[in-house]
């Protein structure tokens, strides 16, 4: 009995996919549910497991664009081998036996006078080269066709002129054709503002090991700022908005991506109705999404949707740039290092950490003034903490009731 392994359906929309590796080598043996096979979809990527315990064969080799539904191996079922009877044993043999010559070592092989000197200046072996030509006389033609093979680095002295040549994955491929049509086919202009995050990172310093304890993660400022664009996308509607075809399509609600970068490339998993969402809830569900992106456990369902995207290049230590928006969305955040800098601070000079913000928008969907209005709120509720609990409301008029 056999059983196949073919590419399901990674999503709708999704016909090709890329087989990137193989976890294991033909002729292995398996058992079900063991991961086998890496392969790349144009939104995520995603392991197969073997079906049944058996020995697999593979059917197509790492790197291959497949259509899905292909077959791509097969497993054979089989029984664990028996153990071997012992051998029997037989009485000794005292008939005398022939002596054996010695093994003959093997012929070293012959080399023209030419490739003598090319061997001793790439600082190669003979046999290297016999190994690689399949020879049995080692001239310049062989040395040569080594040398251009890219099997042995360069010598010392002498640069390389080597080049590395890899098929680029179908998450990087799509990845690309999406950043140029966004180019083509939006108005993207982009605003910048600073914030500074003194009070923040004192809450974080105060409460951290509090709120470690209580829902088991470190508390971050990605966690403010979704909550604080959140609350910003009440009072700036337009900012969560996108174009579907001839109309302009508004959530009520607030799905908010976060920008993961993983060794396969940018993804964007979504947390969704972050509006109904505390801090708490929103700081776990990060760390939970961050961690399967990085793992490459991240699924469709992860990513679909998003009204808004936040993106963090601080971490990498940005201090400015432009982030591009994530279709079919009209705004994206970006965040940068923060960074001590002098600042006026009531009258007079003090040092401040500071962060740059800026938004990219649609100019077919947002105008300026929302655009400007939606990063000043964004800055106030990350300068103003408190603010966030309120939904934006002054304390002192609530307290006065005016």
């Amino acid at each position: 009995m056999s059983a196949d392994i073919l590419v399901p359906s990674p999503g709708e929309s999704i016909t090709q996919v890329q087989l990137v590796k193989w976890l294991v080598t033909d002729g292995e043996r398996v058992e079900k549910d063991q991961e086998v096979v890496e392969i790349d979809s144009d939104k995520a990527s995603f392991p197969l497991s073997a079906p049944i315990d058996g020995i697999i064969r593979l059917i197509i080799p790492e790197g291959e664009t497949i259509a899905v539904g292909t077959v791509i191996a097969t497993v054979e079922a089989s029984a664990n081998p028996s153990p071997a009877p012992p051998p029997e044993k037989k009485a000794p043999d005292t008939a005398p036996q022939p002596v054996k010559p010695a093994a003959r070592p093997p012929d070293k092989p012959p080399v023209t006078p030419l490739a003598e000197k090319m061997l001793a200046e790439n600082r190669i072996t003979k046999e290297e080269v016999a190994r690689f030509a399949g020879s049995k006389r080692i001239t310049r033609k062989e040395i040569e066709a080594f040398l251009s093979s890219g099997k042995t680095p360069a010598p010392a002295g002498k640069p390389s002129r080597e080049v590395a040549r890899k098929k680029l994955s179908t998450l990087r491929l799509k990845l690309a054709e999406r950043l140029v049509a966004v180019r083509s086919e939006t108005a993207m202009l982009t605003t910048f503002n600073e914030v500074d995050m003194h009070k923040v990172l004192d809450i974080k310093e105060h409460y951290q090991e509090a709120f470690r304890e209580k829902y088991g993660v470190s508390l971050g400022i990605i966690s403010f700022f979704t909550k604080a664009v959140t609350l910003a996308l009440n009072e700036f509607p337009q900012v969560n908005s996108m174009i579907d075809g001839e109309d302009l399509v508004t959530p009520e609600y607030k799905d908010i991506g976060i920008a993961v970068s993983t060794p396969k490339g940018l993804v964007v998993p979504v947390i969704r109705n972050t509006e109904i969402l505390g801090l708490p809830e929103i700081e776990t569900r990060i760390k939970e999404l961050a961690a399967k992106a990085r793992e490459n456990r991240i699924t469709l369902d992860d990513m679909k949707g998003g009204t808004f995207t936040i993106t963090n290049g601080g971490v990498f230590g940005s201090l400015m740039s432009t982030p591009i928006l994530n279709p079919p969305q009209s705004a994206i955040l970006g965040l940068h290092k923060i960074q001590d800098r002098p600042v006026a601070v009531d009258g007079k000079i003090g040092i401040r950490p500071m962060m740059y913000l800026a938004l990219s928008y649609d100019h077919r969907v947002i105008d300026g003034r929302e655009s400007v209005g939606f990063l000043v709120k964004v800055k106030e509720y990350i300068e103003n903490p408190l603010e966030m609990l309120l939904s934006g409301e002054d304390p002192m008029r609530l307290l006065l009731n005016i």
